[in-house]
């Protein structure tokens, strides 16, 4: 079997891992592009995702920042799962708008790693600032039964 390029196991792991996560898949989450230490994931905002100040709760927010920054730090075939993130929210969100969260590696040595999502929305205005910190596990992301 031949070597996949970096950009083809970033795809693999996308896939393996997009296959079984549920949550994103409920929340109608789309990865829009994937490499190696980075992806692009959008999500709307329904109806059921607002809270009482009229705007998107928090940790729908959260949790399209943390899928994004569970697919860009997987991309290598080496299960990582977050040590640690923390958000800043900047503007809200409403319902209807479609948010793009961009996550890229800022750093990578060893076993840990540092991530910085951006969430905006579809006019360009960032909702809010995500940063998550990294730690490589035992495993593949392909082959999950090997991260057991």
């Amino acid at each position: 079997m031949s070597e996949l390029s970096p950009q083809q196991l970033a795809e693999a792991c996308a896939e393996a891992m997009y296959s079984r996560d549920l949550a994103s898949q409920k929340l109608g989450m789309k990865i829009e592009s994937v490499g190696p230490g980075r992806a692009v994931l959008s999500m709307k905002i329904t109806d059921e995702m607002i809270q009482g100040h009229d705007s998107c709760h928090g940790g729908y927010i959260f949790t399209l920042a943390d899928s994004t920054f569970a697919f860009a730090c997987n991309t290598y075939d080496e299960a990582t799962v977050a040590s640690g993130c923390s958000i800043e929210y900047l503007a809200p969100g409403k319902s209807g708008d479609l948010l793009t969260a961009i996550g890229e590696e800022r750093s990578r040595s060893g076993r840990t790693g540092v991530y910085d999502i951006t969430v905006q929305n579809q006019h360009g205005k960032t909702v809010a600032l995500f940063r998550g910190k990294s730690y490589k596990v035992r495993g593949s992301v392909r082959r999950l039964e090997e991260t057991a």
